[in-house]
């Protein structure tokens, strides 16, 4: 059992009550049943929340959606369950779905694990994407510095030079001088 799947095993069986519903659930090799429980009436979060990931890391095309609508919660532990399982499903909507999450501003406290994604996912849309956040993050009195510096550090692991100017601008910045300057270092 992988990490992600470890951790997120202890944090649904503590929701399930020790449902027997959630043995059969993480056993299961029947990704039908899996897929059934998505879209069954009534389900508690945490059983679409298992399928979803298993599906995911299956490699199934069904877990998509369930799994973006996980990567927008306001739960930070359902966020990066969703992000590996995404990650591992490798689906081309991905990027886009990460980019549409991480650059929505009504919703930047919670863009944390998305920008950590398009980063991981290293696709066509994760520079652009992490360029307008951090822009954003900029602004005097930002309230996510956490967000500012995920930015920052994708934006050095990806190389990309268009990140330039941002970054020179985010060296000024008391809080991301020192992790803007390393990512300056490791532009292509």
């Amino acid at each position: 059992m992988d990490e992600e799947l470890r951790s997120l095993v202890t944090r649904l069986r503590g929701e399930s009550d020790g449902s027997a519903d959630f043995d059969r659930l993480l056993l299961t090799a029947d990704l039908e049943e899996l897929a059934a429980v998505l879209i069954e009436r009534e389900r508690p979060l945490w059983a679409r929340e298992l399928a979803a990931f298993r599906l995911g890391c299956a490699g199934d095309p069904r877990a998509f959606e369930p799994l973006v609508l996980l990567l927008n919660h306001r739960d930070a532990e359902r966020c990066v369950s969703a992000a590996h399982a995404l990650a591992e499903l490798a689906d081309a909507r991905t990027a886009r779905a990460a980019a549409a999450l991480a650059t929505n501003e009504l919703r930047a406290a919670y863009a944390l694990v998305p920008v950590r994604l398009l980063t991981r996912l290293r696709a066509p849309e994760s520079v652009p994407a992490l360029i307008t956040v951090l822009r954003r993050r900029l602004a005097p009195a930002d309230p996510y510095a956490r967000l500012a510096l995920a930015c920052v550090e994708g934006l050095g692991a990806l190389g990309d030079a268009r990140a330039e100017a941002v970054l020179e601008s985010a060296r000024t910045h008391h809080r991301l001088a020192a992790a803007a300057e390393a990512a300056l270092a490791r532009l292509g």
